[in-house]
């Protein structure tokens, strides 16, 4: 391992709704395989019985059990792990911890799929939820990170899709059929990567998109 993967950030990997840290097996393998220090968590519990923002403690829990109160981590959320890890960074001191943050098909703006259940992590994914407008009210936090949004516009899981954009950060588009695909996807990983190796600073918006 060379001195620039031995300075790399920890990598913190988020899962989403229905899911546990298994979905990112791939992921996990790809970015160990390149240097980095891949960790996982499952959100218990992961149906939505439970508010986001309690499932963002759970993430601040196992951050403060884990890593040295110093040490700056990267931080990688899938779907709903994505507005978890945004409660996390932006109500509960993760932004004093991350520094790279990387959302894949998270629904910032809501899901009309999340009209499907009236448990309490379902509700506040629903599009203009009272919760996502309290998140999207500063999310010009997000511009201290090096952020970056990662999304396909063919998303049945995340309608509208574009609901996987934001104002801040860079967004790379990846144009995948299935919203588990961002997870395995050859071109999600390498993005991912890239994102994740970026020396630290502030970008000008941008839009690209993965071919």
């Amino acid at each position: 391992m060379n001195t620039e993967n031995q300075q790399r950030n920890p990598v913190l990997l988020i899962h989403g709704i229905d899911d546990t840290e298994a979905v990112f097996h791939k992921m996990r393998a790809y970015l160990i395989q390149r240097g980095w220090s891949v960790h996982t968590l499952n959100l218990v519990p992961n149906n939505g019985d439970l508010g986001l923002d309690e499932l963002a403690k759970q993430v601040a829990d196992y951050v403060s059990a884990t890593f040295a109160p110093e040490q700056r981590l990267d931080l990688v959320g899938f779907s709903m792990g994505g507005i978890v890890s945004r409660y996390y960074i932006q109500r509960l001191g993760g932004i004093n911890r991350v520094q790279r943050f990387i959302t894949i098909s998270s629904p910032h703006y809501g899901t009309v799929v999340a009209y499907g259940s009236w448990r309490p992590g379902c509700v506040q994914m629903r599009p203009d939820s009272i919760f996502l407008q309290d998140l999207n009210s500063d999310d010009v936090i997000l511009g201290q990170l090096d952020f970056t949004s990662i999304w396909t516009p063919y998303d049945l899981m995340i309608v509208p899709a574009n609901s996987s954009q934001m104002s801040v950060g860079r967004e790379v588009i990846v144009p995948v059929a299935l919203h588990p695909w961002m997870l395995t996807d050859s071109r999600s990983l390498a993005v991912v990567a890239a994102a994740l190796a970026k020396r630290i600073k502030l970008p000008l918006r941008n839009k690209t998109s993965s071919q």
